[in-house]
């Protein structure tokens, strides 16, 4: 059983596991789902793993995670779209601009639903934002995180960031908003909140975070860690199979054309050359396209100027997913 398992690799996006308190590993390709106060790390018996995207420490919710093959698509779940509901509390502002902080200012004015309301087109579409202090990014080399937490002034630079949706849900009493944010690649949610709370005089900072979706991964196909590592226990003992806890590797690639080529065609990009679009109902575009063949993924590709140019060819002849995004 064990060495059946070496030889067929994983190969798939895992149905999202959520990160439960006091639960730090993503144990296989899954789309996964973070709870609050686990990490994004992931370990799998797949020789690659990856995922797309930190989470917060106070945050939950939505974490994807690839294994083998399937991490050659990282890149296409990153740049998608992800969205958000979070609660702001008014009338502090943190330094991390979370409820991890330490207060650095304090408001007595607490906002209308009407004020805040009417303030949201001014942050939806592309606009500029400072990242928080407490954040990834880098400054003469290092993690800006980590010269914030030595006590050095950290100055950030306003970048273009892209809301493509910023929704009121509900104001449940008078220090508190909850909130929903479509948003693009590289978008700070507590920012966002701190940046709110000045506009609106009264300051804020994030109080609870969940990302509900990243790209075409959703609550939907979310899955617990606990239930994911229970699916490994099934598995290993031969009741189970950990294909039902994946996702197709294409599943990634909804947003990108697919191109169905022929065998002798696949042979050519397998070997990393390029193959002339021809034919009266040859396709006319560019861009990147995912090549199939026979209904198998075979790689990732750039169509340009009439050719198909690979630019990642996939090997998936270990275990490949087959769990798909529940209707309904």
């Amino acid at each position: 059983m064990l060495r059946n398992r070496r030889r067929r690799r994983p190969a798939a996006w895992a149905r999202p596991a959520r990160r439960q308190p006091s639960r730090p590993t993503v144990r296989v390709l899954l789309q996964t789902t973070a709870e609050q106060g686990g990490a994004s790390n992931s370990s799998a018996t797949a020789r690659r793993a990856g995922h797309a995207g930190t989470l917060d420490p106070l945050a939950s919710g939505c974490l994807p995670v690839a294994l083998g093959e399937a991490t050659k698509t990282v890149p296409f779940v990153m740049d998608g779209r992800k969205l958000y509901r979070f609660t702001v509390r008014w009338g502090e502002e943190r330094d991390t601009d979370d409820a991890e902080g330490r207060i650095t200012e304090t408001g007595d004015a607490r906002p209308s639903p009407e004020a805040i309301r009417a303030l949201l087109p001014a942050f939806t579409g592309t606009i500029e934002q400072v990242p928080p202090r407490f954040s990834a990014i880098k400054v003469a080399g290092e993690r800006a995180y980590d010269l914030a937490r030595d006590g050095e002034v950290v100055e950030l630079k306003a970048r273009p960031v892209e809301i493509n949706r910023l929704e009121l849900v509900e104001t449940p009493d008078p220090d508190h908003t909850v909130l929903v944010a479509e948003c693009g690649k590289g978008t700070y949610v507590r920012a966002l909140a701190r940046d709110l709370g000045r506009a609106l005089g009264c300051f804020g900072h994030v109080s609870a975070l969940r990302r509900v979706a990243v790209g075409p991964f959703g609550e939907e196909t979310m899955i617990l860690l606990e239930d994911l590592e229970a699916v490994c226990h099934r598995a290993a003992a031969g009741e189970a199979s950990l294909a039902d806890a994946l996702m197709p590797v294409e599943t990634a690639l909804d947003d990108i054309p697919a191109l169905a080529i022929g065998r002798a065609d696949a042979a050519r990009l397998q070997r990393g050359q390029a193959v002339l679009l021809r034919g009266r109902d040859a396709p006319i575009f560019h861009g990147p396209v995912y090549v199939t063949v026979e209904g198998q993924l075979l790689a990732l590709a750039e169509v340009d100027r009439g050719e198909i140019v690979p630019k990642r060819v996939f090997n998936l002849a270990g275990l490949t997913g087959r769990a798909g995004v529940k209707k309904g």
